[in-house]
């Protein structure tokens, strides 16, 4: 996921998908691609993380069917009314905000006139390739190759579901998703898969050949950890911690299939807590995520910080200590273990700080601390 760092911090950019056997992954695409550009008319009467007040007062001369969407709501319109001419779905989390939408062709569109889209994607390497059955498709045989690519930008992912070769490529589906929410609109879920095999609730429409182990996690809790990341990280508006912390407890309570998916959830929980004054929760929530998935560099580092705060200075070195010896290259603890050094060893806060700025030197994002780095230094230096 792409994520902006937050100062004496570090969360994990994301958790690791378990592959399809019918999936060919790929690396994803240059960070410098534009953000999904295209000439098709889509996602232009709304934005991701508008509210639903908003769009509904928008689209008020529009049919809309209302459904539920986990603790959310999804907000179709039928292809017949709307301007893309696709089936339009809108995902709202439970505080209202968009925060995902779902543009899907069951007959297929012919991307031929659509140069910038077609030059988009060819740009792009293929994140998933699987085989659709299209019998029920126009002018298509059996079984047809396809292919999702992902592209966007600083906090948010579009997904083009494509069939056929680059020359003469069909669409099927377009998502966009605020990035927390993009595993929520993956091939490798099962509700999604379901959209592909009977769109809109009919017996028209592509069947996946879905050989293989799909992501099983449970949907709820998927759902409030992404609301939980979506309110900690500012990706639709301020940080909202008590957001935050109400959500990841509510994915927690829901329960996760993967520890490594539970250990985070408490981590960041212990993060909302923390940056809430809660020291003492925080606190709580980091060790018990260690005992589910011990020696985690950013959850050792993030209980160093809430150590220090407590007072704590030995338990603080010890885990600053710990989360760089698991990772020595790893920056930000760095400089927390130099910062806690200083009152107690000044030889070696001066060390520990020429390491970090060794570590970030051409890092535009650690520009900052790198200039408050290089002041304690000269000042230890004395």
């Amino acid at each position: 996921m792409k994520q902006r760092p937050e100062r004496h911090r570090s969360i994990p950019f994301g958790l690791a998908v378990t592959a399809l056997a019918v999936a060919c992954a790929t690396e994803g695409p240059p960070s410098n691609l534009p953000p999904s550009a295209s000439d098709l008319l889509l996602l232009k009467s709304a934005a991701l993380c508008d509210q639903k007040t908003v769009f509904l007062q928008r689209h008020s001369s529009v049919p809309i069917q209302r459904e539920p969407w986990g603790s959310g709501q999804e907000l179709r319109i039928p292809a017949e009314h709307s301007a893309s001419k696709a089936e339009e779905s809108y995902f709202f989390d439970e505080d209202g905000v968009l925060v995902g939408a779902l543009f899907t062709y069951p007959a297929g569109l012919d991307l031929a006139p659509y140069s910038v889209l077609r030059r988009t994607l060819s740009q792009l390497k293929p994140s998933l390739e699987f085989y659709l059955n299209v019998a029920k498709l126009a002018s298509r045989a059996d079984m047809e190759s396809s292919a999702l690519y992902e592209t966007g930008d600083e906090k948010t992912t579009t997904q083009y579901l494509v069939l056929g070769d680059r020359d003469h490529p069909t669409l099927l589906q377009a998502s966009f998703s605020v990035d927390p929410y993009v595993r929520l609109f993956s091939p490798y879920r099962k509700e999604f898969l379901d959209r592909l095999r009977n769109p809109s609730g009919t017996k028209q429409g592509q069947r996946i050949d879905s050989q293989g182990a799909e992501d099983k996690e449970p949907f709820a809790s998927l759902q409030q950890f992404a609301r939980g990341q979506t309110a900690q990280l500012a990706y639709c508006g301020p940080q909202n911690y008590d957001i935050a912390a109400e959500a990841y407890q509510k994915a927690i309570v829901s329960g996760f299939s993967n520890k490594v998916w539970l250990a985070e959830a408490h981590h960041r929980l212990g993060v909302a807590w923390e940056k809430k004054g809660d020291l003492e929760k925080a606190k709580a929530e980091m060790l018990q995520s260690l005992s589910i998935r011990p020696n985690t560099p950013e959850v050792l580092n993030n209980l160093g910080t809430v150590y220090a705060k407590l007072g704590d200075k030995q338990n603080a070195l010890a885990f600053f200590e710990k989360a760089v010896t698991l990772r020595p290259n790893y920056a930000i603890a760095r400089y927390n273990l130099a910062e806690a050094y200083e009152s107690v060893n000044h030889k070696r806060a001066i060390s520990e700080y020429e390491t970090y700025l060794a570590l970030v030197q051409g890092i535009p994002e650690e520009a900052d601390r790198a200039d408050r780095a290089r002041q304690k230094l000269k000042t230890l230096r004395r």
